[in-house]
């Protein structure tokens, strides 16, 4: 594969095939499709939107749900489903998912290979395993794998990876556990005298890009050991991190505006009555509004004077622009 991949760059020289004539919209439009298809992986959806956001192609998450309402899920695969990466790669992997998403996939996209997505899989090996890649009219989930949320709380969005969350969460309203940061989560998380319980919702702030530790992989908050030892498996988790893609659970991710940025993440306090309604795609905070703009918010990150540091903290973009930096967009 690399040496074969090494040739077509050098063809592709020749050609003058260049990624801006690869990178359009529908071919990202294919891309979220795939993802929405295996389960869908939110760290992705960053990924690509800056991909994107580089030439010019704009990704906004009403699309994302768009896609994903229409696009089923198709691979059982883990934390969705039973099986490992290597099943899913010896059951046929991304090209038969591929030829399964044939009618919902922009054909005429032009590939690094040179021919159409639609020549490339008229060519492809049939193989499948339907033991681990379904077929579009028997799915493994109705729905795609992901759903953004909007509403008080995300004004410019949020993640919820619903094909590895519990369903009976999805219409909740729940009694905010707030934790400022991840020493914060760290130190009070398994407090035997930590006032939670398995209908609250676990918050945590400044996780985020701009946040201190620069949106680490911190979204899969652990169940309280108080409440795990009880048997509880799940509860909402709300957060402005990224969290691995084998993390199973109800967590809400990317909550955009972030709380270093002082979105509305940033005023919620411990007790506070939040709303998640995946059905009308909805995440709110149930506070009055006054009572809102009385809350003070934590200071923003510390600016240094010079070097990597200030340049990222003056110029990296939220969640829902891929968290790329501004001066690297057209």
């Amino acid at each position: 594969m690399a040496s074969a991949t090494g040739r077509r760059i050098v063809e592709m020289v020749w050609e003058d095939l260049r990624p801006s004539r690869i990178l359009t919209k529908e071919a990202f439009d294919n891309a979220i499709t795939v993802d929405m298809a295996i389960g869908g992986s939110t760290n992705a959806i960053i990924h690509l939107t800056a991909v994107a956001g580089r030439v010019g192609v704009p990704i906004d998450l009403h699309t994302l749900n768009r896609l994903s309402d229409d696009t089923p899920v198709l691979v059982d695969l883990k934390p969705s489903g039973q099986h490992y990466m290597e099943d899913f790669f010896a059951a046929g992997g991304v090209g038969a998912v591929l030829r399964e998403l044939r009618e919902h996939l922009h054909l005429d996209c032009r590939t690094v290979t040179g021919q159409t997505l639609g020549e490339r899989l008229a060519s492809d090996d049939t193989w499948v395993d339907r033991g681990v890649i379904r077929s579009a009219r028997e799915p493994f989930q109705s729905v795609g794998g992901l759903v953004a949320l909007f509403g008080s709380l995300a004004p410019g969005g949020a993640i919820l990876k619903r094909s590895a969350a519990d369903a009976r969460l999805f219409e909740s309203e729940g009694r905010a556990v707030v934790f400022d940061s991840l020493e914060d989560l760290s130190n009070r998380i398994d407090d035997p005298a930590l006032d939670v319980r398995p209908e609250d919702f676990l918050v945590l702030k400044n996780a985020g890009p701009r946040g201190a530790p620069g949106m680490p992989e911190a979204g899969y908050l652990p169940i309280p050991l108080k409440l795990s030892r009880s048997g509880v498996k799940d509860m909402v988790r709300i957060s402005d991190a990224r969290m691995s893609g084998t993390a199973f659970g109800t967590i809400v991710l990317h909550v955009t505006p972030e709380a270093a940025t002082g979105g509305p993440l940033a005023r919620v306090h411990t007790g506070d009555r939040i709303r998640m309604s995946v059905k009308e795609r909805r995440l709110d905070l149930l506070v009055d509004p006054a009572e809102l703009s009385r809350r003070a918010t934590a200071a923003p990150p510390t600016v240094p004077a010079r070097g990597y540091r200030r340049l990222y903290l003056e110029h990296v973009l939220q969640a829902d622009d891929g968290c790329d930096f501004d001066f690297l967009r057209p």
